[in-house]
């Protein structure tokens, strides 16, 4: 008797074994899973996917301003990396980076971003920045006066503490004064097309404006 119950208890034994080797093995083959995990991981997953997929933001659409209304969602300049360079194509990226200012200051009447980068001795920009505020008041606006730099070129020399003269072909389109009721209280300003000069300083890492005179 004593010999068939070790025999039998050592039977018992090996089948338990045998069968936790099995169950090890199928569990490693599903990846350490267990059933309920098997079957839940691919709603899981395309759930994870589904929220991954981020929700495009819709973006405001540009309009010009006309006769019925002001402009709306004007794209503010973006200083560009060239323009920080001391440098000459960083002196003449940031003469067109002026100008691009001073098409939104007039597209706005917002002159903070002008005041920012230009020197306080400029006489025509001091000009611009008291009067383009004022054709905004008592619900006014205007249209047009954008500005545009088909041509820019300097003869760059490094000065500390010195301007840079820079060489700047001006156009600007025509400009409309538009009262509350939408009618123009006053004649339109033309078109102009002009050579400048810019005189540019970099101070403190930075160019800033000192100057804009006209051609002669």
């Amino acid at each position: 008797m004593t010999p068939r119950r070790s025999n039998f208890t050592r039977a018992r034994l090996f089948v338990a074994t045998a069968l936790a080797a099995v169950l090890a093995m199928t569990a490693c083959g599903n990846g350490g899973q267990s059933r309920a995990e098997q079957s839940a991981s691919p709603a899981t997953s395309a759930s994870a996917s589904a929220t991954a997929t981020p929700t495009p933001t819709p973006t405001a659409a540009y309009k010009p301003a006309d006769s019925k209304g002001k402009a709306e969602n004007v794209p503010v300049p973006v200083l560009p990396e060239a323009a920080k360079a001391n440098s000459k194509e960083g002196v003449e990226a940031f003469a067109r980076y002026w100008f691009q200012v001073m098409s939104y200051a007039y597209e706005t009447g917002d002159v903070g971003s002008l005041g920012k980068i230009t020197g306080a001795n400029c006489e025509m920009c001091e000009g611009v920045k008291r009067v383009v505020p004022k054709a905004y008041t008592g619900d006014r606006w205007i249209s047009g006066g954008l500005f545009s730099t088909p041509s820019v070129s300097s003869t760059f020399k490094s000065q500390p503490d010195q301007s840079i003269p820079v060489v700047v072909q001006v156009v600007q389109s025509k400009i409309h004064y538009w009262g509350p009721d939408g009618t123009e209280y006053r004649q339109p300003t033309e078109a102009t097309n002009t050579g400048n000069v810019a005189f540019v300083r970099f101070v403190e890492g930075a160019w800033r404006l000192d100057g804009v005179n006209p051609l002669r």
